[in-house]
């Protein structure tokens, strides 16, 4: 036979449906004696399937507690020309409507910004793709100032990529120019152009800044350029902060009932 045409036979073999053998399909009491002797709660015959030739896998309803849509699955074979299935495995597996728990998911992915509270210690992972070496240059002028002070440098530093999501986060947050508050504020009263405001260093400095008046809600916050609030040291350019008198009604006196002296 031409070797093309074996390559076709073999991967129609592969593809093809297995034919459900009589013996292995038959042994149905075979199957629930398995499966009352690996466990308890097996309740009726569900159906039976091909899973190779002369191998089938039976199913039972599982009646457990807590076990809904679970099924009994019971697995028989039998070998060429024999006469009698024997069976192979035994397993208590989900069917297509199992209750089933979530997926677990790793306790460093359902971390969210700001969960680590006081007394909590979130290690850092060695291959944290938000930092780098801190001896590999970071472009960053800032940076490179500190590592290159002898016994100062620190190991690791942000990257670019670490940067940038820094940034972001904190422009998209309740400090960037979409905040209610910077909302509410007179649109020049924005913190890149208030004296209280203190430019971060190196790349940020473009960007972000620390607000230093003490009267404000931002008060040693990072806070973007484009943030604002009432507090702007020139507010007064920008807005009546004149205080306005308030309106006295006319006295009027009840002399009525008072007593005569």
């Amino acid at each position: 036979m031409p070797e093309s045409s074996t390559a076709t036979a073999a991967a129609k073999s592969r593809t093809r449906k297995p034919r459900l053998d009589k013996i292995c399909a038959d042994a149905v009491e075979l199957a629930r004696d398995a499966a009352e002797e690996a466990g308890d709660g097996v309740g009726e015959y569900l159906s039976v399937e091909a899973e190779a030739d002369r191998v089938v896998t039976h199913y039972f309803d599982c009646t457990l507690a807590g076990y809904r849509g679970w099924r009994w699955a019971v697995v028989v074979s039998r070998a060429p020309r024999a006469k009698v299935a024997t069976v192979s495995e035994t397993a208590l597996l989900p069917g297509p409507e199992a209750l089933r728990p979530p997926t677990w998911v790793p306790w460093s992915d359902r971390l969210e910004a700001g969960e680590v509270g006081t007394g909590e210690v979130l290690p850092t992972a060695e291959d944290d793709d938000r930092l780098m070496p801190a001896y590999i240059y970071s472009e960053d002028d800032a940076v490179e100032d500190i590592t290159l002070e002898l016994g100062v440098g620190r190991e690791r530093v942000l990257n670019r990529d670490g940067r940038a999501e820094a940034a972001q986060r904190w422009y998209d947050g309740d400090r960037g120019p979409n905040a209610p508050i910077s909302e509410a504020a007179p649109a020049p009263a924005r913190c890149g152009t208030c004296g209280f405001y203190m430019p971060l260093a190196g790349a940020m400095r473009v960007a972000f800044g620390a607000c230093a008046n003490v009267f404000s809600s931002e008060d040693g916050r990072v806070v973007s350029a484009d943030h604002g609030c009432g507090a702007h040291s020139q507010i007064s350019e920008y807005v009546d902060t004149t205080p306005q008198g308030v309106a006295q009604s006319e006295t009027i006196y009840d002399d009525e009932g008072s007593e005569e002296l």
